[in-house]
């Protein structure tokens, strides 16, 4: 097994995708966490609901034209959209792909170290399904970009509440999880929905613990015990 990155200050961090479900509990987490002085979140446009903290920095950016990024020690990415929401296969590509592949790339330049980025389970870059295939050419694309540490989590279906993040709702997802429920206890764990803050909260210990080289976090090792 890799050794660990050592760290002995706090750290800063960054984080993409604060609006959504994964992002919200990380930003809440991360806030909280003694670990971290600074938190720097990227924005599209002004966002109601965020915390209020000292620790915060909010930057209003173009993820197509990124301009360049503040020095942090870990980054954490969970942009990501349907094709549905998105509009197109196109306008889902530039937020799954290339918004994704911008900030890391854009931190990494800047001196970042540790990489945690929300794929999806199934993700593969030969998948014959467009929404897996791009999420696998996402992963192929960020563990090459020179990160001491690389962490890639594969949720299933993820539960929380969409409407309190006025979010449309994905009526695709919601319908699985019924289809779902009266058979749970039998699915293998790896397969069950999971909670946002169950994956927020593996994304942080994951960057904390920072094993060099590139890990894939599986859906069910972040289903709490």
């Amino acid at each position: 097994m890799a050794e660990p990155i050592t760290h002995t200050r706090q750290r800063d961090a960054m984080l993409a995708g604060a609006t959504g479900l994964v992002g919200r509990e990380l930003l809440r987490l991360l806030i909280a966490s003694p670990e971290y002085a600074r938190v720097h979140v990227l924005l599209r446009r002004p966002a109601k609901g965020l915390p209020s903290s000292p620790k915060l920095e909010l930057h209003y950016v173009d993820f197509a034209q990124l301009s360049p990024m503040p020095p942090v020690d870990d980054v954490f990415i969970a942009l990501g959209t349907t094709i549905g929401v998105a509009g197109s296969k196109e306008a889902f590509r530039r937020v799954d792909f290339d918004a994704v592949l911008n900030t890391a790339r854009g931190c990494g330049v800047r001196g970042a170290k540790r990489l945690v980025v929300v794929s999806a389970l199934g993700a593969n870059a030969r998948s014959r399904l467009f929404y897996s295939r791009v999420k696998g050419q996402m992963e192929r694309a960020v563990a090459k970009l020179g990160y001491e540490s690389v962490v890639i989590v594969q949720p299933s279906l993820l539960v929380g509440d969409r409407a309190s993040l006025a979010q449309p709702r994905r009526s695709g997802e919601e319908w699985a999880i019924r289809m779902l429920r009266p058979v749970m206890r039998w699915l293998p764990v790896g397969l069950r929905p999971i909670a946002a803050e169950a994956v927020a909260r593996a994304m942080i210990a994951a960057a904390q613990k920072a094993e060099l080289g590139v890990q894939i976090l599986k859906s069910g090792d972040m289903q709490p015990a």
